[in-house]
C-alpha cells in the first residue's frame, strides 16, 4: 500500500500508545490495519504472557472504540450520504437488515477481512442500537486478536508466516467472505421468500 511504511514509520515512534492509535484511526477511516503493528509486537513479546495480554487487550479496545466513533459518525452523516447517492428504498432496506442481522453482521466484519470501519459507519446510518454494535465487536475484535496472539505464543515464526500471507491476501480473503455470506443471503432468502418482501 503505497504511505504505509511512511505511516508505520510514524507511528512506531509511540510504542505501544501507536498500537493504541493506529487501531483506533483504523476503525474509522484509515486504510492500515492494526494486524501489520500488532503482529511484529507481539512476536517479539511472545516470552512474556502478561506483555501479550497487554497488546492484546490495547489492540482490541482501541479498534472497538474507534468504531464507536465511526458509528457515531455514520448516524450524524450516513443516511444524508446513503441518499445522496442511492435510492431511500436501499437506504430503508439496509436498515431492515441491520435491525435483523445487525449484531452477527458487525461480529463476521470484526473477526473477519470485512472492512470493520464500514460497517461501523454503516451501523450508524442504519440507528443499530449501540450497546449490541459494542458487544459484537468486542468480541470479534478479541476473538480476531486473540486467535493471533494465541498462535504466534504457541507456533512463533511458523504462525507468524501464515498469518502474514493472509493479510498479504486480504482483499480476496474478504471478496470470497462476501461472495459465500450472498450465497447464504440469497439461498435464505429463496426458503423464506416472505423476507424479502418485509420491511
Amino acid at each position: 500500500m503505497i504511505g504505509e511504511e511512511l505511516i508505520l514509520d510514524f507511528f512506531n515512534q509511540f510504542g505501544p500508545f501507536a498500537l493504541a492509535l493506529l487501531s483506533f484511526t483504523e476503525a474509522i477511516i484509515q486504510p492500515i490495519p492494526p494486524d501489520v503493528m500488532f503482529l511484529p509486537m507481539a512476536y517479539d513479546e511472545r516470552d512474556n504472557t502478561a506483555m501479550l495480554l497487554w497488546l492484546w487487550f490495547i489492540v482490541t479496545f482501541a479498534s472497538v472504540l474507534g468504531a464507536v466513533i465511526g458509528h457515531a459518525l455514520g448516524k450524524r452523516f450516513g443516511t444524508k450520504l446513503l441518499d445522496r447517492f442511492g435510492k431511500p428504498q436501499h437506504r430503508e432496506r439496509l436498515e431492515y437488515l441491520f435491525e435483523r442481522y445487525g449484531t452477527w453482521g458487525m461480529f463476521i466484519a470484526a473477526v473477519s477481512p470485512l472492512p470493520y470501519k464500514v460497517f461501523g459507519w454503516i451501523a450508524g446510518a442504519s440507528d443499530m442500537k449501540l450497546r449490541p454494535f459494542v458487544i459484537a465487536g468486542i468480541f470479534g475484535r478479541g476473538l480476531r486478536f486473540g486467535i493471533e496472539a494465541v498462535l504466534i505464543y504457541l507456533y512463533g515464526d511458523a504462525a507468524m508466516d501464515a498469518v502474514v500471507w493472509l493479510l498479504d491476501h486480504e482483499i480476496l480473503m474478504a471478496v470470497l467472505l462476501l461472495a459465500i455470506l450472498a450465497a447464504v443471503a440469497w439461498w435464505f432468502n429463496k426458503k423464506n421468500p416472505s423476507n424479502s418482501n418485509a420491511g
